[in-house]
């Protein structure tokens, strides 16, 4: 009985937060960024299970050479056991084949900005309580696997939007690496991404009451950053088991192995274990870094046209008390026009009145 009694109840409230949560449903947007070849549409294809991009077709070398960076976006409800999810893809095709590449990142950080500012804009509103949230919380930026590294390009791109978004790296095609080029190349890209001072997504630490099959799991995940995959579209049938893979002369290759792609590994980081952190970071960083720029921006144009306003009023108190003093010195210059006429007049009786007695006098 003193057990019952004791009990107050407050223990369901995350069965509570967690009804409300599955009935209202999520919203994750991730963006997509690299050049043509990588593999962009089959991984996202690979990591949903979907087939988004029925209808893409590749541009021919001549339209390379005046291609623009593009906004392709797309949609996608996905439900779970009972959780609805609204997943957006934004796509950037066009992205690096231009011959002159300056101006690829723009058409990106412009529509994360806009992103941004819609909502600011929506949460500035009078009804904030069907806000929708379009903000890019994760950007996979694909890195070619026949480089040595970082290019300019990429390192230009990652420091124009590193504190604008979550970047994970993916090394695409790394079927086409061995096992030692991998790690090879891995290496050198963490080296270029600390030398240039650039910002990637840093994965949280593990609580300490974390069981240790998840901590395992959560080493395991930052020891593959960044992520070598290896996307497919096909289902093939291996000793009677059907995966998805890639046929070659010398073999298949298996996108969901973890010793031939680090497929899996992403897709375990993206929606399993940290896509509740992506989406609070950009919630708590990002978006916040934003906000308090749009503040800075309102709040200096307010001071601005203040100072203005004042500047105007105390100009307009100086030309009304000049004014004041102009009619001032008008009025005595006319009174004493006045008084001198007077004088003149009585000057001038004066004059006609004696020279009548020099006359009468003469008689």
């Amino acid at each position: 009985m003193a057990a019952e009694r004791d009990y107050i109840g407050f223990a369901t409230l995350a069965e509570q937060v967690h009804r409300k949560s599955v009935k209202r449903g999520f919203e994750f947007t991730l963006m997509v960024c690299g050049e043509s070849g990588l593999g962009k549409s089959t991984l996202i294809n690979s990591l949903f299970l979907t087939d988004l991009y029925q209808n893409r077709t590749v541009s021919q070398v001549e339209e390379r050479t005046e291609k623009t960076t593009k906004i392709d976006k797309k949609t996608l409800d996905i439900e779970e056991k009972g959780v609805k999810l609204r997943l957006t893809i934004v796509d950037t095709p066009g992205f690096g084949d231009s011959i002159n590449c300056e101006d690829s990142w723009r058409v990106c950080t412009q529509y994360i900005d806009e992103q941004f500012r819609q909502y600011f804009t929506d949460e500035s509103g009078l009804n904030r309580r069907n806000i929708q949230d379009n903000r890019v919380h994760c950007l996979l930026y694909f890195v070619p696997p026949w480089g040595h590294g970082l290019r300019q390009m990429d390192i230009d791109l990652m420091r124009r939007m590193h504190k604008k978004v979550n970047i994970v790296i993916v090394i695409g095609k790394a079927d086409t690496l061995t096992t030692t080029e991998v790690q090879r190349l891995k290496t050198r890209v963490l080296e270029d991404i600390e030398s240039n001072g650039l910002q990637i997504y840093q994965f949280p630490e593990c609580d300490s009451d974390e069981d240790e099959e998840f901590k395992q799991q959560d080493r395991e995940l930052k020891a593959s950053i960044p992520f070598a995959v290896v996307g497919s579209n096909v289902v093939l049938e291996v000793a009677g088991k059907k995966i998805r893979g890639r046929q070659y002369p010398w073999g298949v290759v298996d996108a969901e192995n973890p010793q031939h792609s680090d497929l899996i590994k992403l897709r375990t980081m993206l929606i399993s274990t940290h896509m509740q952190d992506l989406k609070d970071t950009t919630r708590d960083v990002h978006y916040e870094n934003f906000r308090a720029q749009c503040i800075s921006q309102i709040s200096q144009h307010a001071l601005r046209e203040r100072n203005k306003l004042k500047r105007e009023s105390i100009a307009s108190s100086h030309e009304s008390s000049s004014f004041n003093d102009t009619d001032r010195l008008l009025q005595q210059k006319e009174e004493e026009i006045r008084r001198m006429q007077d004088m003149l007049a009585q000057m001038q009786e004066k004059l006609k009145c004696t020279q009548v007695n020099d006359t009468v006098i003469d008689v």
